[in-house]
């Protein structure tokens, strides 16, 4: 089953390390990792994405609870939530294709956001079956090079990253 776990941190360094080393700990593989500052500069925001079974999520939930740089731990998977993905993608374009690649790139409300003589570079955004459907149409053209981010979630609204489902420590004592 695939998780999307949003942890609150204090913007420390080391944090992300200790936080990849549990995961590496129990030998759970992360899909994709976004850090980024939340509105207050001291704290960081990390989505990860990783699959696995229940019970090692939960033995893993536990443990970064315990670390005292990790503020909350929210798990998106069952929760309503939003999730998006960027990808910037360089795809070959010549004279005779590049209105079919325009085409392509105007239906999934994407945008060029560099050209050259020999290729545009296009920025998407949107779930990940969105991202796989346009890459697929713009594979035959031949894709140089793409750069992805890996997924965000927002727990969906009025909900806020503090209302959200936590799996807290006194949630997990049984207390």
């Amino acid at each position: 089953m695939r998780h999307i776990i949003s942890i609150l941190v204090m913007n420390e360094f080391g944090v992300l390390s200790r936080v990849v080393g549990l995961f590496s700990g129990r030998g759970f593989n992360i899909e994709s990792l976004n850090v980024a500052e939340t509105t207050d500069p001291s704290v960081s925001r990390m989505t990860i994405v990783s699959g696995g079974d229940e019970k090692i999520l939960e033995q893993i939930t536990k443990q970064l609870n315990k670390l005292v740089p990790v503020i909350k731990v929210y798990d998106f998977t069952d929760e309503a939530h939003i999730e998006r993905e960027l990808a910037m993608v360089k795809v070959s374009a010549t004279a005779d294709n590049r209105a079919e690649i325009l085409r392509i790139i105007d239906i999934f409300r994407a945008k060029v956001i560099d050209v050259s003589p020999a290729s545009y570079t296009v920025e998407v955004t949107g779930d990940e079956d969105k991202l796989e459907a346009m890459l697929e149409l713009l594979r035959p053209f031949g894709i140089k090079e793409i750069v992805r981010t890996g997924r965000i979630a927002m727990a969906r609204s009025p909900k806020t990253a503090r209302s959200a489902r936590t799996r807290t420590k006194k949630k997990n004592t049984g207390g």
